[in-house]
């Protein structure tokens, strides 16, 4: 089951951790290294099974590899997850025991904190390992992601509205805003200081307390965010929004925002293309903390937040040129960007392929 799984997406390595005796249980897993080092982060989570932890790790991993891919970074997509719960059975003895199963993969792993693993966590697991980013805080560190991953939405929906409103502006445009979060919280000075007209939800009272002291915006009970008549809806809490309950409440012309894994299922794409509701794709669009971490890596010379944030704006042509090609093939912009992020691997691996046989 397993291997027919991992040869089915292309996986590289799964690996399995486990000391009983410190009750670790984890997976690390690799889907290509082709395009570099498999990067992505550590997640702790008390899973319902072991098959539920392996399937999380392998949709995480895989997804790893597009989102640096279509963002041209020289790095593969990889992910890890230690089975348990964060609030009561991590330890430092266990981080650190994890982190020396990382550094046995020599490099070809890179970790970084996801959910129930903070900066604290990782600098245990750098004591074993040197394979590490994203630590807030130490020295050459790129910081906290979330501004830097805010501005390549903004980017993003910024092309989404050029392509689908044929304007440079967001202003007067109505954005309604699923979460808000740390990033969300960031892509409201640009929305709104464009005068772009905001409403937003948050099952978190403090989050919308927060947003509205600054910011002149709407807020709506969180289950009639789908029901808003506005122009752009960016989801940016929790993935698979875009599902079978939701997907005919939408009343926007476009979906653009900083979730992950947006659509319950890729047919949720294709129903958004026959409803005629533009899609940036998730992975494409809020690939800037990814982004500002690669410029954090010692081999392109220390973090620089300048290369990093140049880098981002790049996230402005990239949807720009999904959306312009889905338009053009008549395919929905999931599929689009799957190809262009595929095209890019599999032009690497042949020319490592002719490496083979040289």
């Amino acid at each position: 089951m397993v291997f027919e799984k991992i040869h089915t997406d292309e996986f590289e390595q799964i690996v399995f951790c486990n000391d009983s005796s410190l009750g670790l249980k984890a997976i690390i897993a690799i889907h290509s290294t082709v395009l570099g080092p498999a990067t992505g982060g550590c997640r702790m989570w008390n899973y319902g099974s072991e098959s539920e932890a392996l399937e999380d790790v392998l949709r995480l991993s895989k997804g790893m590899t597009y989102k640096a891919a279509i963002s041209e970074l020289d790095w593969g997509g990889g992910k890890s997850v230690i089975w348990g719960d964060p609030k009561t059975q991590k330890s430092p003895i266990l981080l650190k025991r994890f982190g020396e199963f990382v550094d046995r993969l020599g490099g070809s792993y890179i970790t970084a904190k996801d959910v129930g693993i903070g900066s604290d966590d990782l600098r245990l697991i750098k004591s074993k390992t040197k394979h590490v980013l994203g630590i807030e805080g130490d020295k050459n560190s790129s910081g906290d992601p979330s501004p830097v991953t805010a501005w390549g939405v903004y980017c993003g929906i910024k092309a989404t509205a050029k392509h689908t409103f044929k304007t440079n502006s967001l202003k007067g445009l109505r954005i309604a805003i699923q979460g808000l979060g740390s990033v969300a919280y960031y892509l409201l000075e640009y929305l709104v200081g464009e005068g772009a007209k905001v409403v937003a939800c948050d099952i978190d009272s403090a989050m919308v307390d927060r947003a509205v002291k600054k910011y002149d915006i709407e807020i709506i009970r969180p289950d009639g965010i789908f029901d808003v008549a506005c122009d752009i809806f960016a989801p940016c809490a929790l993935g698979a929004v875009i599902n079978s309950d939701t997907i005919g409440r939408l009343r926007a012309k476009a979906v653009a925002g900083a979730a992950n894994n947006q659509l319950a299922t890729p047919e949720m794409g294709h129903e958004l293309m026959r409803k005629e509701i533009v899609y940036a794709p998730d992975y494409a669009i809020n690939a800037g903390g990814l982004i500002n971490i690669y410029y954090e890596d010692p081999i392109r010379g220390g973090y620089s937040k300048e290369k990093a944030l140049a880098h981002v704006s790049k996230i402005e042509q990239t949807i720009a040129n999904i959306l312009d090609r889905a338009e053009q093939n008549h395919l929905p912009p999931h599929m689009v960007a799957d190809r262009m992020a595929e095209e890019r691997i599999l032009k690497a691996n042949r020319a490592h392929n002719r490496n083979l046989e040289g």
